[in-house]
């Protein structure tokens, strides 16, 4: 995997398809064989004992995929059963080619019954990556058998049942135990629901023809720990807290004082030279016992907060906050203060109840809280996550994360970046608090906004997965800690 590996769209993938066959002048049989190879050779590698394979075959060109899968098998010695649908209807044309070199070494393709055959490895080429609804009848209980068979499964570009495109999974859908992608990997495989279904991911580029990849653009980046050491360079060795940057964590309303405590103590962890808390007074005490490396302030008028803000250079808001008087007053203060902001949590619905443009911030919503902010659903968010952190990006002026698996970063006329890192466990009350203390302190660190944001999506699930390898049940917010300290200092 490259630095920053590009991810790409439905449409683009496609063209690439039709500009390399058009290129070679064959109308895609050439790729075809080569995406096929591709894939016994990563059965072969992933399952060297397999000796009975069992394809389920779709009519158009992943089933053709599929199929030279199956006769480079047969012609290897294994055991191969082709299965098609009852009612898959007319093959695409390389599809038909392909079944018949098949037939022609011996090989059959039968009808799916209720149940699979016993195997050691099923291929799934049943749909390729422009299924974008439900499966339905025949494709619908043949994806629900595969499921059953308790045998691991090899998909072929995508599980059938996933969107390609946005990682949504309408209906049924194959789990595959490893992906493997052609020509370019697909955003849809990397966020969402998709990550359910398609366990390990790999690519086979295939040996495109010079020229083919004319006006074929990426649709997003994957983010994984091979950008850090670009972006968290060793401090110099004259350096001092003021160049590391200040900042002011505004929350913890009454009751709610740990949420402002993980984002400052999380601030502090990721590099902040200094961090600055304003709270309600019952929660001064609690958190100089916890962290007394901050500097807090009891905040009960606007007077207080305002004499906090000149001296900050970051402000992450929302953690705690609240929607009372209280918290409205922080909020219009903040915002007035024209300082760079990440704003979360309650901060997030008092903007959704007052939308307003807010340049240069940066914004950090789950996926419930984007619904509020762009007034849709939390299912109608997750069944887009890229056209929906892109379009509260243009709408609010503002760099979003998109929380959730596959976290989205998304800025305004940019594009997006996925986060290749996190797990289940870090579905927690307060991982998002300890998130925007991470982001502030990058911001304030001197990273621009978009780049304080995926740098700090990116640490914070990085820490998650070190601070999981201890189980995923049970891990705190405050168990990353340890692991982000060292994710920050790469060069050790």
């Amino acid at each position: 995997m490259s630095e920053l590996a590009e991810l790409f769209d439905v449409a683009a993938a496609r063209q690439l398809d039709a500009q390399a066959s058009a290129v070679l002048g064959d109308a895609g049989a050439s790729l075809m064989e080569q995406a096929g190879t591709a894939a016994w050779q990563c059965l072969l590698q992933r399952w060297p004992q397999a000796q009975r394979i069992c394809v389920l075959a779709g009519p158009g060109n992943n089933g053709g995929d599929g199929l030279v899968l199956a006769r480079l098998a047969v012609q290897s010695g294994r055991s191969v059963q082709v299965l098609r649908l009852a009612d898959e209807g007319t093959l695409s044309d390389l599809s038909q080619r392909m079944r018949a070199q098949f037939e022609a070494i011996g090989g059959t393709v039968a009808v799916l019954g209720e149940a699979l055959p016993g195997a050691d490895v099923i291929v799934d080429a049943l749909f390729g990556i422009g299924l974008n609804r439900a499966p339905v009848a025949e494709a619908e209980r043949a994806i629900a058998a595969v499921n059953a068979a308790g045998v691991p499964v090899l998909a072929l570009d995508v599980p059938s049942g996933v969107d390609a495109q946005t990682g949504r999974v309408p209906g049924a859908a194959v789990r595959a135990a490893c992906t493997l992608q052609f020509i370019v990997p697909h955003q849809g495989l990397y966020t969402g629901d998709a990550l359910e279904y398609v366990g390990e991911c790999r690519l086979a580029p295939l040996q495109l023809p010079p020229g083919s990849d004319a006006a074929v653009c990426a649709s997003a980046d994957l983010w994984h720990v091979g950008r850090l050491p670009s972006l968290l360079r060793p401090r110099r060795a004259n350096s001092h807290k003021g160049e590391s940057g200040h900042v002011l964590c505004v929350g913890g309303n009454a009751g709610s004082g740990g949420a402002v405590m993980l984002a400052a103590e999380a601030a502090l962890r990721a590099g902040a030279g200094l961090v600055s808390v304003g709270t309600q007074p019952q929660h001064v005490s609690p958190l100089l016992s916890r962290l007394p490396e901050a500097m807090v302030h009891a905040v009960q008028d606007s007077a207080e907060l305002q004499q906090l803000l000149p001296r900050a250079k970051v402000v992450a808001i929302g953690p705690g906050l609240g929607q009372d008087d209280w918290a409205r007053e922080c909020w219009r203060q903040v915002r007035a203060s024209g300082l760079p902001l990440v704003v979360d949590a309650d901060a997030l619905n008092l903007l959704a109840a007052a939308p307003q443009p807010l340049a240069g911030a940066i914004l950090t919503p789950h996926p419930g809280e984007a619904g509020r902010l762009l007034g849709a659903s939390t299912a109608q968010v997750q069944a887009d996550r890229f056209s929906a952190a892109q379009t509260l990006a243009e709408r609010y002026d503002a760099v979003v994360v998109l929380k959730g698996a596959g976290t989205v970063v998304a800025a305004p006329q940019a594009r997006p970046r996925v986060i290749a890192a996190g797990n289940p466990g870090m579905a927690v009350g307060g991982m998002g608090d300890l998130l925007t203390g991470i982001i502030a302190a990058l911001r304030a660190q001197g990273l621009s906004a978009f780049d304080a944001a995926s740098t700090g999506a990116l640490l914070h699930g990085l820490a998650g997965d070190d601070a999981a390898r201890d189980g995923q049940r049970g891990l705190l917010p405050t168990d990353l800690l340890v692991p982000l300290r060292r994710r920050l200092n790469p060069e050790l």
